[in-house]
């Protein structure tokens, strides 16, 4: 399984310098799990940057793969890492819900780059 960090995404949609690097997590809906956060992430990026019609678009594309929403005991692991690895809340959550799905964790965040389980590209 694989779970692509909102800044995979954006680099993909973009069809940026990195886009390469996250397009076969993307591209395999079947093995692909999309964290809540992930959409809440890309889609208020996309709205900012676009139309609201174009942000719908990329959250359809996004829920063609399983859908992972922050439960309780996301949260609560997610807290426990952020205040022992130092992550902001988002990371946090994000990582625990790619660790709890025995997914990869593909990312371009140098949060990440250090922790187990992760693919990462430099920015």
């Amino acid at each position: 399984m694989n779970l692509v960090d909102s800044s995979g995404w954006l680099e993909y949609l973009a069809d940026s310098k990195n886009a390469e690097f996250f397009t076969p997590a993307i591209e395999d809906a079947e093995n692909l799990v999309v964290s809540s956060i992930n959409i809440y992430e890309v889609f208020k990026r996309v709205l900012q940057q676009r139309t609201e019609e174009t942000a719908l678009h990329v959250v359809a594309l996004m829920q063609q793969s399983t859908v992972i929403d922050v439960t309780p005991s996301i949260a609560m692991t997610a807290a426990k890492v952020s205040h022992e690895l130092r992550l902001p809340m988002a990371d946090s959550l994000i990582w625990v819900t790619a660790h709890e799905q025995n997914a990869v964790l593909w990312t371009q965040d140098a949060d990440f780059k250090d922790l187990p389980n992760v693919q990462w590209i430099k920015k």
